[in-house]
């Protein structure tokens, strides 16, 4: 079948130009980044409302991540199984609910319930646009990843100010309200004009690029079903490298407002009447979105391993630069953005990997499985590292345990990850081989 040939059946859609379907899923990811990535501005005003330790007010955010990850399977299967429309209008609806009800809530247990809820949503848009990214580019799978994945990063860059001064100024329930609102409407939106591509429907010319593509990164040719997947050492490994890194960017994502009050530059002005905190958290999202299309270009060029140790190691060396130099208001906010740099990627390598080694007709629900890795380190990120560093009375051994998961990550993707990735490569070549004979005999009947 010729090229042109093959992109015929995208007719069919509504929107048959996959980039704006990119540009949906950007669109979608960046409404819902709020949710996590501006948590930290709620924290103190948080306790202070409620009359709770900063550990039970992080609750929430574990729980967050808790909901938005762990349910991402069975979101990711409706997504294959039925279209991602419906999928992303819930999403959008339950993520904006989830603020609105977190402003209105008067006690903890409510504050976890919403929160949670709003985690189900943000969990809902995040696999099923990153699915679909994955789908419409086997040909530029770690780029699409990280765009969708960037937006997700940055969404929080422009609004981080704005929502600053509404808490300050309204207090930090009435800009739950008003942002979720926004950011509902936004997600739905975004979310009502994308489609999924046609069964069997590749890019033009992918036919001819294909035996290049594989030369550089590690690509399976079979589409693996959940089931076949966990039978892979390749997913239990990618699924502990991604807990491992999860871990380090989570502590800075949750804990940077009150890391800066343990070191006393939180409010320190900086530049433009900006405290160091604030101006920290605007670099953090943008080089937190910025890093995941780098990295997911960098890796289609040089392979998804070989990206992944110079990333993890660059991680484990800004960790221990920071410990030296977090007091200084200025390293504070580079550190800390580097530290963004050198982890967000991870939620555009590991997708590509799984869309790499595991197939594209199960893809959203593939990487839904794999995404849970991120619950499981909010755990340790949230609750745990807090009373971590309550206990000992400084961030010092969470910042080391950040430092060895990284380096052991950088380790782990050169030397056990390379070799068993090629191995399911291996394993899924035999399988199409196997099964091409047999599907031709029953053809010929």
């Amino acid at each position: 079948m010729s090229s042109a040939q093959a992109a015929l059946p995208a007719a069919n859609t509504r929107i048959v130009n996959r980039w704006w379907q990119l540009v949906a899923g950007i669109i979608a990811m960046m409404a819902i980044a709020n949710l996590q990535y501006a948590w930290t501005l709620f924290t103190t005003p948080l306790q202070s409302s409620l009359h709770a330790s900063l550990a039970a007010v992080q609750v929430a955010f574990s729980l967050f991540v808790l909901a938005e990850t762990w349910l991402d399977p069975a979101e990711g299967y409706l997504a294959d199984r039925f279209g991602i429309r419906p999928l992303m209008l819930a999403g959008g609806f339950l993520a904006g609910l989830g603020w609105i009800g977190a402003g209105l809530a008067h006690s903890l247990w409510a504050l976890y319930f919403w929160y949670a809820l709003g985690g189900v949503g943000a969990g809902t848009v995040y696999a099923t646009a990153m699915g679909n990214a994955l789908k419409w580019f086997p040909d530029r799978r770690g780029l699409a990843a990280g765009m969708t994945a960037g937006a997700y990063g940055i969404g929080t860059a422009i609004t981080v100010a704005p929502i600053a001064a509404m808490i300050a100024s309204s207090g930090y329930q009435h800009a739950f309200i008003v942002w979720g609102i926004i950011q509902g409407v936004a997600a739905m939106a975004a979310g009502y004009f994308m489609v999924q591509p046609p069964k069997g429907w590749m890019p033009p010319g992918w036919a001819e690029r294909e035996a290049a593509h594989v030369q550089r990164v590690t690509t399976s040719k079979a589409d693996l079903t959940p089931a076949q997947m966990f039978r892979q050492g390749s997913f239990w490994l990618l699924y502990l490298m991604m807990t491992l890194m999860a871990f380090s960017g989570l502590v800075v994502t949750a804990q940077i407002n009150d890391i800066a009050q343990q070191y006393h530059v939180d409010k320190v002005v900086v530049a433009f009447g900006l405290t160091a905190v604030v101006l920290a958290i605007q670099l953090d999202r943008i080089l937190n979105g910025l890093t995941r299309p780098f990295w997911g270009w960098v890796s289609d060029h040089i392979g998804r391993e070989n990206a992944m140790f110079i990333a993890f190691a660059i991680q484990a060396l800004t960790i221990l630069v920071l410990m030296q130099l977090i007091g200084h208001p200025v390293w504070f906010i580079v550190l800390s953005g580097l530290a963004f740099f050198s982890w967000g990627e991870i939620f555009s390598l590991f997708p590509a990997a799984v869309g790499d080694l595991y197939g594209r007709t199960w893809a959203t629900t593939n990487y839904g499985f794999l995404y849970t890795a991120k619950g499981v380190a909010s755990i340790f990120s949230g609750p745990v590292a807090a009373m971590a560093a309550v206990e000992n009375g400084s961030w010092v051994p969470v910042f080391w345990a950040m430092v060895i998961a990284s380096a052991v990550d950088a380790i782990l993707a050169l030397v056990w990850l390379r070799p068993l990735a090629r191995r399911t490569a291996e394993q899924a070549r035999q399988m199409v081989e196997m099964t091409a004979p047999a599907a031709g005999r029953a053809a010929s009947h």
